[in-house]
């Protein structure tokens, strides 16, 4: 899908509340910054200054929207960043710019450097001539789930479930209070998931993934192995301390998904800067 048209995936009610929760976090009380900037109309430059993958406009544009700003964007959501970009414009009362600043930025930086990892990952696989879905996992911040899923997207990746509710995925420790894979805990996944749910079971051996394939399951996700065989069966799902570096090893023609956690929990946020400016043009920034 065209990195563009990932906004409309993305519910306005809850995008609100989410902007509303951020800003009141920012400042919960009196803002007394506010009176050193005045209320005056003013403008500013939205520099990115590291390399990377544009993410998070939609984001970024509720923030300023709640403020009585208005953005003007230069690149387009998924644009490859080469520093010292101009990436936009928001223009609307001076204190408004400010307060929304750092929430903007913050939203911005993270998304845009899980979008980054992200596309890097999907490029290493596709280098190695693999054609499965690479995909993030749900380790992600309390709270900002959304952003972080929404990135994942833009840089290519796939978001996995988004929640509890989107598969029934019977972990080891599912298996362990279960007491063993090959009845019980798919037996009662499969109840529970009816009709309407995949089922994918986590397995630590490959004696364990052919028990939760002949037991039943839609998926079964390799922890830290790679298959010696083949399931026609089921989909296979490769996990745990996969990085870029050994991404490749992963890349094999068994596995059907790689899920990376460091895609949301280790991806460096990408350096951004908002600034004000009074003259036509807007001076450029100095990376430092």
């Amino acid at each position: 899908m065209d990195a563009e048209g990932l906004a409309l995936l993305l519910p306005p009610v809850t995008l609100a509340a989410l902007v509303d929760s951020w800003l009141r976090e920012d400042c919960p009380g009196l803002n007394y910054a506010a009176l050193v900037s005045g209320a005056g109309p003013s403008q500013a430059a939205l520099w990115a200054k590291s390399p990377g993958v544009l993410a998070g406009q939609p984001f970024f544009d509720a923030i300023f929207t709640q403020l009585n700003c208005q953005v003007s964007w230069f690149l387009p959501e998924g644009s490859k960043l080469v520093p010292v970009a101009r990436v936009a414009e928001v223009r609307g009362p001076a204190h408004c710019l400010l307060l929304g600043e750092r929430v903007a930025l913050n939203t911005l930086a993270r998304c845009s450097g899980i979008a980054s990892a992200a596309a890097a990952a999907v490029e290493a696989a596709r280098g190695a001539g693999w054609t499965g879905h690479v995909a993030g996992t749900r380790k992600t911040t309390p709270g900002f789930r959304l952003v972080e899923k929404y990135g994942l997207l833009v840089g290519g990746a796939a978001s996995h479930r988004y929640d509890l509710g989107g598969l029934v995925m019977v972990k080891d420790n599912h298996v362990v209070a279960a007491g063993g894979v090959e009845k019980q805990a798919v037996r009662a996944a499969r109840q529970a998931a009816d009709f309407t749910l995949k089922v994918e079971v986590e397995c630590s051996s490959l004696q364990e993934a052919v028990q939760a394939a002949e037991a039943g399951a839609d998926l079964v996700l390799l922890d830290n192995f790679k298959p010696e065989a083949q399931f026609p069966s089921v989909a296979v799902e490769a996990s745990g301390g996969i990085t870029l570096d050994n991404l490749p090893q992963f890349c094999g023609p068994h596995i059907d998904v790689i899920s990376m956690g460091m895609l949301t929990q280790a991806a460096p946020a990408l350096d951004f800067s908002l600034k004000l400016f009074a003259k036509e043009v807007a001076p450029v920034p100095k990376i430092h």
